[in-house]
């Protein structure tokens, strides 16, 4: 907080008595430098238009200190709300995601109806999306994008926002499933069948949607016969070759199975024979 109250002193200080001058012979608008006069001495647009100047030349983190400026000095102003989108915009740009969200939050608390409140809401969504860079990490922050998606996809159906926001939805989805089979992976390889089923199992009941159902079936196949439940492994089989045939991970599978004097078929009565149910009757998906 003290470095930039330092900042906010010191670029207030040097703010010119012009922000935004017109020029002639192409140079289009652009601040004036030269007067020291407090910034409380200019108006909201000419603040706000320093804002744009300074996230035209990236200084994201310099344009949403002039858009705060402006919500601080003109709160009750058009300017102010304008002001507020852009500052969640510029924190954002400047990776800088908690106050981004917090800006945004603000924004749909105070104006719901307005036509930004789908941006914010997005921007909001972003905050946590956009920080979720490998598979390996905590995926705390992956529910709260899923959450934070799915808000802006029921919220605002019709806006520009929401196809963007279901395809990110997916990929976080995905990335959930990823970080489950990795799980999975892990303990299979250390001979701890029971907890890589758990694992591979939550794939195929609860991501069944995503890129990696076809290889958590086939690793409940590998895991199921290492067990020697072999009604299991035969019917995770089945499953595979009714829904993904034609992929490595059936033709690993079908191998696997025959090795072992066995086929792919539904057999018993457990919770992949109910799948299997479902995928014969059409409900799979």
């Amino acid at each position: 907080m003290a470095c930039r109250d330092s900042r906010k002193i010191a670029v207030a200080a040097t703010l010119s008595v012009a922000l935004l001058a017109g020029c002639g012979g192409g140079g289009g608008n652009q601040p004036l430098f030269g007067a020291q006069v407090p910034l409380e001495n200019y108006t909201a647009e000419q603040i706000f238009g320093r804002g744009e100047f300074e996230l035209e030349r990236g200084k994201a983190d310099d344009a949403a200190f002039y858009f705060s400026e402006v919500e601080r000095l003109y709160p009750y102003s058009d300017w102010a709300k304008r002001a507020l989108i852009m500052q969640a915009y510029s924190y954002h740009q400047d990776k800088d995601y908690e106050n981004s969200r917090s800006a945004a939050q603000r924004y749909i608390d105070f104006f719901p109806l307005d036509d930004d409140a789908a941006y914010a809401q997005y921007l909001l969504a972003l905050s946590y999306y956009d920080q979720i860079d490998e598979v390996g990490r905590d995926q705390g922050l992956t529910f709260l994008a899923l959450q934070s998606l799915r808000k802006v996809i029921e919220t605002y159906p019709d806006s520009e926002y929401a196809r963007s926001a279901v395809l990110k939805f997916d990929l976080a989805f995905d990335h959930l499933a990823a970080k489950e089979m990795e799980i999975g992976r892990y303990y299979l390889k250390r001979d701890q069948f029971a907890a890589s089923v758990n694992r591979f199992r939550a794939v195929v009941e609860d991501f069944q949607t995503t890129t990696h159902t076809p290889e958590a079936l086939h690793r409940l196949v590998e895991a199921y016969l290492s067990l020697g439940l072999t009604n299991e492994a035969q019917t995770a089989g089945a499953i595979l070759g009714h829904n993904f045939r034609s992929t490595e991970w059936y033709e690993d599978s079908f191998q696997l199975l025959t090795n072992n004097g066995l086929k792919p078929r539904a057999k018993g009565d457990g919770w992949l024979a109910s799948i299997y149910r479902q995928t014969v009757k059409g409900e799979w998906l």
